[in-house]
């Protein structure tokens, strides 16, 4: 940063100043001072000039009033921005609060103990309350709308100073001997601070500040430290928080009368005094540090005692009362921004977000690109690239580091394109604090060493590393190099991070390099020059200050210096001819002499903060000096322009600034407004010379003064006054080819409108060329220009404006055109309609698709001719989105059963897929059928498996699947009922079966149907052999064997003992479907319960005797026996006998599937599906059949 004095108020009356405090939000400066002096006053800036904006405009005093109200001297002054309140206090210890009506501050409330005197005042950070600290120890906490929240005396403690933690929880209070006690804020004692700053420190010592900046701008970095607390005797501490144990400590070696953060807590401002060596009299300074305690800046201020300092909102200046005087000083801050192929790149910190906020601002589209990156340090630009510079958070990839093992590295640099895309990137071990970039190297120095980097970009491989190829790769592209060591410029190994920790005496401040040389300064006033590429130490020389921004103009023959107290100078690196302006290559003596290559020079300007070389010429640059712009042409300046933007950019005679203060107001909408392009005299004189006196007496001036932008200049003015002759002479001295064509191309042109409609369309007037063209008469050509532009919207309504006929090609290439035009904007709709007038098929397809018309593919489909290439197209498009009978349609329409097939396979339409190979005669559904249900099986996938089977109609293979995977269900002793429907669904599909075999049986008989049909049935009849037989004769069997056994439980639970029982005996048929045990378990208890103990004894005799169960079960059920029939005696009542030996009599009598009995009426009901059987008198209950589901007739 850079800093100068700017303005100076005086007080009337000479009366002395106490403090001073200026409001952040709405800029109201207030200062207080002896006799009650109070003032409010408002520095405004009034520009009419768009150009000139923040520090350059003038400042005037909008706002000068002295509030009375005060008798003793104003001895504190606080701000609340949020609810515009000010608060002040003097020597009598009166408080007032004031507030502002109409533009003017008046009295809103008054308080006075009168007892002592307020030491200090602070309000917390939302403007809610305020805490007021007395001499004697009293402590008062009040709201904003003046109601006291509580009071306190601090016995025997003298208070000086008080501060709010920024979330309010916390209370510092200062007290005269030097201690800082920490409170909660409701008043109770938490503990002492621990001053660690104050070690080694003799004699008393008094707070001269605490600040404790309250994060509204964002932090710099993660866990920054923000809590500032400095001594009179100059000694300060900067905490992270209230009881860090390891805090920075700064010894500004002054006497401290105040300090205070800017606005966002990057820069701590300490004011006071410094005693001059071997002098008496002190004088007043400002010094500057970061939080870590870096000192930035110093400022002397004249006159005898200082009282009070006061940051502006923006931080770009600052306020000092000292003595009777109001100064003010303006900041030039080091934004961290760069400028790269018409990027302007810059960061800045969010409140909300730790990380920085890097943003890429195209300023030609006015396009933004948004990065964020944690622990930013520095940005850096050069041609299409920036750097940017940060602390690794992670240890990086193994492979790209050569680093000590178990070290991680602390720095990143990430190469990025002119977007925000990394590109590459490098970890390293040295601190990158000054980065400078070339076309092909990136240099990172520290305070000992500094690092070269040669990065590659695709595509752009620089004739050096053409050259390097031989060599390994990490050799030749990093390198590391200490600053004291002797580089001879022979190669070396790759980067040895180790040698570049060794201290030294002189550390580097700044560095800077072009393609061929490297400078690097260093805190003594010496400076290094190496040559690159292979950095070998070519020259020192020596400053007598120490250099703070360093700059090499663009043949790399002279060196700008600025040095910390903002003095700009030059030094020549090549010893200078009196004939030739800069020679590209030191003469012989310049080795040998030293003097005669490095003679600085006598130029020299003052208060200094910025400067650029002109990127096309080495006598050119461009500086910034206070709020002015000067131009050097050979160390001759040109009238200074106002502004106080910074330099982004200096070539073809403009420089390109950027208003970054602005920019910073709102850095998250940047506006062109706040990018400023300036022309130097010679190109400005050019071209009034052109306007006013002529092209003969311009073209001497510019012979004169030549350069390739005034040749632009002239030969341009020449064309539009078709001096065609001045013209070519102009383009060939600055070189354009295509300048020198277009001249010659109109020499060969005969009629003066047609030259002049030409040198209109070379200069964009696009317009006014076609309307030369058409006055005339020349439609051809306006259409051809169109065309040229590619403004088809143009040519369409040329093209149809036109008499007579137009042609037809055109047309339809216009209407393609513009379909193209909408089609690349996603506008499909509009596309559309364009392709149906341009009757391009294969956009429209894409469209139709794009807009999910499937409609419209189907209309295009039927209109395409047959075999036309787009149909295998359009087929694909509707099998994606699974439209299998369109897209079958497409394929077979272009003759490709094959797909339609494959189609049909992939979206699981296997029925049509088995219809298509029959009518197209393939043989291959066979295969493709067992290959795609094995692919199933191997997945487990076994009901896909079942249902592909049963819509390609091969329904006993998906029978054995469901029987298998009934089987298994049975096994897991699932759900009976769940068992019972899988049992179903197989029997189901084993019927099917046979409904097909009948079919194909009686197709044979009828006749020769077709040849397919005969071969499926053959196949299928075969394929029925005597492995399946159980299959296919007890289908029904498993389904039975469930149904009985749910049926039981059913007429158990509903009562029927009887019939359960019944039911239950039946259920022995199926001893190979259901468990054994779980059958007599079941028919032991329905017996028991039906009174029929006979039967439940011979029941617990198979139970006892099944071999499954172990001893311990057999126990149980021995057991169970015992007691059961010690009480009853196993016999059963005789009429049950009797309906049992009936039963068998006529041998089987067919079983009613509702109650479970057998069926002694002649008549019955059966299933026509699986054709079991039912009393008549039950099924009517039904609606469906209670074993297979299917509807009763």
């Amino acid at each position: 940063m850079f800093i100068y004095l700017s303005k100076k108020i005086a007080i009337p009356n000479n009366i002395h100043l106490k403090c001073v405090s200026w409001n952040k939000d709405q800029g109201f400066i207030a200062c207080g001072g002896d006799d009650g002096l109070l003032r409010v006053l408002k520095l405004e800036t009034q520009s009419d000039d768009a150009r000139v904006k923040g520090l350059a405009a003038p400042s005037n005093l909008s706002m000068n009033q002295t509030l009375e109200g005060h008798s003793g001297a104003v001895q504190v002054v606080t701000w609340n921005e949020q609810y515009q309140k000010l608060t002040t206090s003097d020597q009598n210890g009166l408080i007032i609060v004031w507030m502002l009506y109409k533009g003017a501050w008046y009295e809103e409330m008054i308080n006075n103990r009168n007892k002592s005197v307020v030491r200090s005042m602070s309000w917390n950070a939302d403007g809610q309350k305020i805490c007021i600290v007395y001499e004697d120890g009293a402590v008062i906490v009040g709201s904003v709308d003046g109601n006291r929240i509580w009071g306190k005396e601090l016995k025997g403690n003298q208070l000086a100073h008080v501060a709010w933690s920024p979330d309010s929880k916390i209370l510092l209070f200062g007290m005269a001997n030097g201690e800082v006690q920490i409170f909660d804020n409701q008043g109770n004692f938490i503990m002492k601070m621990t001053i660690s700053c104050l070690a080694s420190a003799a004699g008393a010592v008094s707070i001269a500040g605490i600040h404790w900046y309250a994060g509204t701008g964002g932090y710099i970095e993660p866990d920054c430290p923000c809590l500032a607390i400095c001594f009179d005797n100059g000694r300060c501490q900067v905490m992270r928080y209230e009881n860090d144990e390891n805090p920075v400590c700064i010894d500004t070696l002054m006497n401290v009368v105040s300090i205070q953060w800017n606005h966002c807590g990057s820069v701590l401002a300490v004011a006071g005094s410094l005693r001059a060596t071997n002098v008496e009299k002190e004088f007043n300074v400002v010094q500057f540090y970061t939080p870590f305690g870096e000192h930035l800046r110093t400022l002397k201020v004249p006159g005898k005692q200082m009282t009070g300092v006061g940051w502006e909102g923006g931080g770009l200046r600052i306020g000092l009362a000292v003595d009777s005087y109001l100064y003010f000083a303006n900041i030039r801050p080091d934004y961290k921004w760069g400028y790269c192929c018409s990027t302007v790149v810059y960061a800045f910190t969010k409140p909300e977000r730790q990380e920085y906020c890097v943003v890429f601002w195209d300023t030609k589209n006015n396009e933004k690109f948004v990065k964020y990156v944690k622990s930013l340090i520095s940005v850096t630009t050069s041609g299409d690239f920036c750097i940017l510079a940060s602390k690794a958070d992670d240890s990086p990839p193994q492979d790209d580091v050569e680093l000590e093992p178990g070290c991680p590295a602390r720095y990143v640099l990430i190469l990025c394109n002119t977007i925000g895309t990394p590109l590459d990137s490098k970890y390293i071990d040295i601190d990158p604090l000054f980065v400078t970039m070339t076309k092909t190297h990136v240099i990172a120095a520290s305070k000992e060493a500094f690092y070269l980097w040669q990065y590659r970009v695709a595509k752009k491989l620089t004739a050096m590393e053409i050259n390097q190829v031989t060599r390994t790769r990490k050799e030749g592209r990093e390198r590391v190099y200490h600053v004291d060591g002797n580089t001879s410029g022979a190669g070396d190994g790759g980067p040895d991070f180790a040698k570049a920790f060794a201290a030294t005496r002189d550390p580097i401040c700044c560095v800077t390099a072009t393609d061929k040389t490297l400078m690097v300064g260093r805190e003594s006033g010496s400076l290094h020059r190496y040559s690159l590429p292979n950095v070998a130490l070519i020259q020192k020389y020596s400053l007598n200050n120490r250099a703070h921004y360093l700059s090499l103009n663009c043949n790399s023959s002279r060196l700008a210096v600025i040095d910390i107290a903002g003095v700009l100078s030059l030094l020549d690196l090549e010893a200078r001819s009196s004939s030739s302006a800069s020679s590209s290559s030191p003469p012989d003596d310049a080795a040998g002499n030293p003097a005669a290559a490095g003679d600085p020079s006598k130029f020299e300007r003052k208060d200094v903060w910025d400067m650029k070389w002109a990127n096309d010429n080495p006598d050119l640059f461009a500086m910034m000096e206070k709020t002015r712009m000067y131009v050097f042409r050979n160390l001759d300046p040109e009238e200074p322009i106002q502004t106080s933007g910074y330099i982004c950019n200096f070539e073809d005679l403009e420089i390109k600034s950027v208003l970054l203060d602005e920019i910073m107001k709102d850095p998250e909408r940047p506006n062109k407004d706040n990018l400023i392009n300036f022309e130097i005299r010679s190109l400005r004189d050019s071209r009034a010379l052109i306007e006013k006196v002529g092209i003969e007496d311009a073209s001497q001036f510019i012979e004169d003064n030549p350069h390739p932008r005034l040749w632009r200049l002239l030969a341009e003015a020449a064309l539009q006054k078709l001096d065609l002759k001045t013209a070519e002479k102009a383009f060939v001295r600055c070189k354009d080819y295509q300048g020198i064509e277009f001249v010659k191309r109109l020499a060969n042109l005969q009629s003066e409108p047609m030259k002049q409609a030409e040198v209109a369309a070379y200069f964009g007037s696009f317009e006014e060329a076609e309307r030369m063209y058409l006055d005339m008469d020349r439609r051809d050509l306006a259409i051809g220009l169109r065309i040229k532009l590619g403004d088809w919207f143009r040519v369409l309504q040329l093209l149809k404006t036109g008499s007579g006929d137009c042609d037809d090609a055109l047309l339809q290439q216009a209407y393609n055109a513009v379909g193209d035009y909408f089609a690349d904007r996603q506008k499909w709709v509009n596309a559309v309609q364009y392709y149906l007038q341009g009757r391009n098929q294969e956009r429209l397809a894409e469209c139709y698709y794009m807009l999910e018309d499937y409609e419209g593919l189907e209309r295009l489909t039927a209109e395409l001719p047959e075999n036309h290439k787009l149909l295998p197209e359009i087929g694909q498009m509707f099998a994606t989105v699974g439209m299998c009978e369109q897209a079958v349609k497409a394929y077979l329409k272009c003759n490709q059963p094959k797909a339609a097939v494959d189609t049909c396979v992939h979206l699981n339409q296997w029925n049509k897929a088995v219809e298509l190979t029959r009518t197209h005669n393939m043989k291959e559904i066979k295969s493709l059928l067992s290959k795609y249900a094995s692919h199933l099986l191997e997945k487990n996938k076994t009901l896909e498996a079942v249902e592909l089977y049963r819509k390609a109609h091969h329904f006993l293979d998906a029978a054995k699947l469901m029987f298998k995977i009934a089987d298994e269900e049975a096994e897991k002793r699932s759900r009976p009922l769940r068992v019972k429907k899988l049992y179903v669904l197989a029997a189901r599909l084993v019927e099917n079966y046979h409904e097909q075999v009948k079919t194909s049986q009686q197709s044979k008989a009828k006749g020769k149907k077709s040849e397919a049909t005969f071969a499926l049935a053959g196949l299928l009849e075969e394929d029925a052999t005597s492995s399946d037989s159980r299959i296919v004769d007890n289908a029904w069997r498993g389904a039975e064997a469930y149904h009985f056994f749910l049926l039981a439980q059913r007429q158990l639970y509903e009562g029927y003992m009887e019939n359960a029982m019944r039911t239950a005996l039946y259920l022995r048929e199926y001893e190979d479907i259901i468990p054994v045990v779980e059958i007599y378990s079941l028919l032991a208890l329905c017996a028991a319960v039906s009174r029929a103990f006979g039967t439940c004894s011979q029941a617990f005799i198979k139970l006892e005797s099944l071999e499954s169960l172990d001893a311990g079960q057999q126990q149980l059920y021995e057991d169970l026996a015992l007691e059961i029939f010690t009480r009853h005696p196993p016999k059963d009542s005789r009429t049950l006998e009797r309906r049992r030996s009936s039963e068998g009599s006529e041998g089987k009598l067919p079983m009613c599937i509702v109650t479970g009995l057998p069926i002694q009426e002649y008549q019955f009901w059966m299933c026509s599906v699986c054709k079991h059987c039912a009393v008549e008198n039950e099924i009517r209950k039904y609606n469906f059949c209670p074993l297979c589901h299917s509807p009763v007739a």
